[in-house]
């Protein structure tokens, strides 16, 4: 307390700060800059996050939304090296698989391949799977699938398998 005295005393007679007294108020002064950045900070990445929310719902309104899921059949031994999706003959996505990704979906692991918006009533979709048997085969398989797009929100599934699936190694399902 002498020493708080002693230096503002001298602050008066001097005209500049004490040595001891400018540490001081630097200090105090940066942790409170430091609080405000890091307020400012919470504030930027919470008005972020809402305008990525509102960012999506005017880019994909709920009764014109129509997502698509990939995953794999259970126990399938396949290696699944890109997926290509066209709906009403324009093509809507394709993706190359990394192994990490491939890894993901053999272990249960579910991919949103696909957002877009779709009007109400009948729709074509094709799907294209590539991908490499486990003796060394190319696998390259086609389905085209019919469906309905009503006014809620559309989710789909679709299931890949090598050959044994059925008549063919891609399903497609609601979710």
């Amino acid at each position: 307390m002498l020493k708080l005295l002693r230096n503002s005393l001298l602050l008066v007679l001097v005209g500049s700060p004490a040595p001891g007294v400018t540490d001081e108020l630097s200090g105090d002064s940066m942790r409170s800059l430091d609080g405000q950045v890091q307020e400012i900070k919470s504030d930027v990445l919470s008005i972020a996050s809402e305008l990525n929310t509102l960012e999506e719902r005017l880019l994909f309104p709920s009764h014109t939304e129509v997502s698509l899921f990939v995953s794999l059949a259970e126990d399938e031994d396949f290696r699944l090296d890109a997926v290509q999706i066209t709906i009403d003959g324009e093509l809507a996505t394709h993706h190359i698989y990394s192994f990490k990704e491939l890894d993901a979906l053999k272990n249960g692991g579910v991919q949103k391949i696909y957002t877009g918006n779709l009007t109400t009533g009948d729709h074509e979709l094709s799907v294209t799977m590539i991908g490499k048997l486990k003796n060394g085969k190319d696998i390259n398989q086609s389905s085209n699938f019919a469906f309905t797009k009503g006014i809620k929100p559309k989710a789909m599934g679709l299931t890949l398998a090598g050959p044994g699936f059925g008549n063919d190694g891609i399903r497609l399902g609601d979710w």
